[in-house]
């Protein structure tokens, strides 16, 4: 059966990680991201996880997963932690419209966690659908080197004209045409390469409005998220 492909908002959700280790550090910290309240159950953690635990990013439950844990919970992530947990927490999860993933176990899932790229708002996904994970991380790993961040501070920009390129221009075919010619023109070159001040001018002689937002960091500069 195909997975259905989906963003959730997990912004205030109470989301869980059960298991300490390095993947479940990764895991917390794009949750955290995603602005989840986060609670790791482990009798043990990574030192990411225990200054987050000491800070009080993330809640934390210092033994293995009960049954009875998970009240309240919206996601729950089960790493690394063999058969007899996946399916304790997939029980006491069944029919409470709690979402369970548990990794490199595809019948203990509702979801399949995809690789992700990250460039600020822009965010691509990919999935095997459970059957090779690792291609799904080569393919990101390709992705990470074409996908640069120019694209995250492209959609800054954009995010400011849409309001004034209605104004300009009302029938939405003629905005949808002229998005294209932008998205087509050399603007990401030119925004890759820091020319922002010749960026800006493109976009005007484009779009027939002009970017009213602040200098951008040196782009070559700003780390990408990557899960």
């Amino acid at each position: 059966m195909a997975h259905y492909p989906v963003y959730l908002d997990l912004t205030g959700r109470s989301c869980f990680v059960i298991g300490g280790c390095a993947l479940a550090e990764e895991k917390v910290k794009g949750l955290m991201a995603s602005g989840a309240r986060v609670t790791v159950i482990a009798p043990d953690l990574t030192p990411g996880l225990g200054e987050m635990a000491v800070a009080g990013t993330v809640d934390f439950i210092a033994r293995r997963y009960r049954r009875g844990d998970l009240r309240g919970a919206f996601l729950v992530l089960v790493v690394n932690q063999g058969k007899p947990v996946a399916e304790a927490v997939w029980e006491e999860t069944r029919g409470r419209n709690v979402l369970v993933n548990t990794l490199d176990d595809v019948p203990h899932c509702d979801f399949i966690a995809p690789a992700i790229v990250r460039r600020g708002d822009l965010s691509i996904a990919i999935s095997t659908g459970g059957k090779a994970p690792v291609l799904a991380v080569r393919l990101r790993q390709r992705l990470e080197g074409e996908v640069g961040q120019e694209h995250a501070r492209f959609l800054e920009i954009a995010g400011t004209l849409r309001a004034p390129l209605a104004r300009r221009w009302p029938d939405f075919e003629t905005r949808r045409g002229l998005w294209y010619q932008l998205i087509d023109s050399d603007v990401l070159h030119l925004l890759r390469r820091g020319e922002e001040a010749q960026a800006f001018n493109r976009i005007e002689e484009i779009l027939g409005v002009r970017p009213e937002v602040a200098p951008s960091l040196v782009l070559g500069e700003v780390g990408a998220a990557v899960e």
